[in-house]
């Protein structure tokens, strides 16, 4: 892989290497020329681009060959043969990249994963949102003060000034430092097996005690640390940031872009507009993409999506994110599921519990419930197996830190609790009691999953 040169300057090397930069860099001018939703309108566009060109000589975040490895793993998930757990902070601050925090979030990731392989019996391919989910999506341009509304760290301050709310381009290149210090920790985290094996890890928590009839927490960790392999993903949303992070793949057929931000990168519900320019951009990378799909989204919509983002057909190249809401997801997406399978195409099936079903506490809060989050991912299951497709995976918005944002689950988290220690910087998230609770939850459904598979191939 090498750096991508999408200035003036002529690329170096054989004919056919220049011809290939030139295309990619046409192509990557005609997406960003495209509509692009949810941007932050620098102050100064001019110092806006000279930030996006000392971006684009940094060091990638992550490896070509951890991303290849990625995409093999995902392969797996598509064919049925693997399960995706992708989870992490709403959204990172710069603050909260701390090894206490960092060590948090892996750690829960690993517990729900521990769960998961246990009851399903099948490898467990472990996404985090983490070293990059900096930027956010809003409903609206402007908060309730009359303020620009906040973007995320990448792009402005929460703090209620219109200074500290003034897109600042240059904590782009903050995010891009904390980023790779985070994807530097969780290298050497995951090369020494984290902290302790997930099995002791998961029956240290009162959720475990539960459980404990269960394989995560009958069985012996037996005290040895394993590496474990966990990548690293973010929203594909702030595009000055995306474009200056690109590489030339050239291990494929052809010359592709690959992204040294992220292992892997997902376009959001308000930004995935077929002629936008997420869309187009995501369609010039060798990275594996994600899609979040809402009820809006019609079958035939879908099917272009997958014929857009997988043209090639490439089993896991893809992964559509249902968010349907759990009083719409057995309803809204078993079409969309017929229609793209009937495509041909192995996509993962995964379901984000989490976005469907927000809502504004009386107090004022933006939370979620514990009930309606495992509902929804029921729903999910119930779907994929009337219709004998794969139920790839849960994308969940989840902290390893005992926080109240969600209501329910095992301490029964009430409307009067979430005060006490609401610290979000976005949308609410699981603590880690109920992260782990979750994982339980979707274990068995898997381990149902499983018996039905058997029993059904012994006939």
């Amino acid at each position: 892989m090498r750096r991508f040169h999408h200035g003036p300057a002529e690329p170096v090397g054989p004919a056919h290497t220049r011809l290939g930069d030139r295309l990619l860099a046409r192509g990557l001018s005609s997406a960003l020329a495209r509509p692009a939703a949810q941007q932050p309108r620098w102050p100064d566009p001019e110092r806006a681009s000279a930030v996006v060109e000392l971006l684009h000589r940094a060091e990638p975040i992550v490896a070509p060959h951890e991303t290849a490895r990625l995409s093999d793993r995902l392969a797996s998930v598509a064919r049925g043969e693997a399960f995706l757990l992708q989870g992490g902070d709403c959204a990172e601050t710069f603050a909260d990249n701390t090894g206490p925090h960092l060590r948090a979030n892996l750690r829960v990731l690993l517990q729900m994963a521990g769960a998961l392989a246990d009851a399903a019996g099948l490898p467990v391919v472990k996404v985090a949102r983490m070293a990059g989910q900096y930027a956010k999506p809003r409903s609206n341009a402007m908060d309730e003060l009359g303020l620009p509304v906040y973007r995320g760290d990448i792009v402005n301050s929460p703090e209620p000034t219109v200074a500290a709310r003034t897109p600042d381009p240059h904590r782009m290149l903050r995010a891009h430092t904390h980023a790779a210090r985070a994807m530097d920790l969780v290298r050497t985290l995951c090369a020494g097996g984290v902290v302790e094996p997930h099995r002791n890890l998961v029956c240290s928590l009162p959720v475990g005690a539960r459980h404990a009839g269960q394989e995560s927490c009958a069985m012996d960790g037996g005290g040895a640390t394993l590496p474990t392999e966990v990548y690293v993903s973010h929203e594909m949303l702030l595009l000055d940031y995306e474009r200056a992070g690109l590489w030339v793949d050239t291990s494929g057929p052809e010359p592709r872009l690959s992204s040294g931000l992220a292992h892997f990168l997902w376009i959001g519900e308000r930004t995935r507009q077929l002629d936008g320019a997420h869309i187009a951009l995501a369609e010039l990378l060798s990275n594996p993409i994600g899609l979040k799909i809402g009820p809006g989204v019609t079958p035939e919509q879908a099917v272009d999506y997958v014929r857009r983002l997988d043209p090639q057909g490439t089993p896991g190249r893809l992964t559509l994110v249902s968010r349907m809401g759990h009083g719409r997801v057995r309803d809204a997406l078993p079409p969309i599921v017929e229609k793209v399978t009937a495509s041909g195409h192995q996509v993962i099936w995964q379901c984000d519990p989490m976005h469907g079903n927000t809502r504004t506490s009386s107090s004022g809060y933006k939370t979620r419930h514990f009930d309606h989050v495992v509902d929804e991912i029921a729903g999910f299951f119930e779907v994929h197996r009337q219709l004998g497709t794969h139920p790839g995976g849960i994308h969940v918005e989840v902290t390893g830190e005992d926080v109240t944002e969600c209501l329910g689950g095992p301490s029964d988290i009430a409307e009067a609790d979430l005060p006490a220690r609401y610290r979000t910087a976005c949308d609410p998230r699981l603590n880690a009691e109920q992260s782990v609770e979750v994982a339980f939850s979707v274990a068995q459904m898997l381990r149902g999953q499983r018996a039905r598979t058997i029993q059904e191939r012994s006939r």
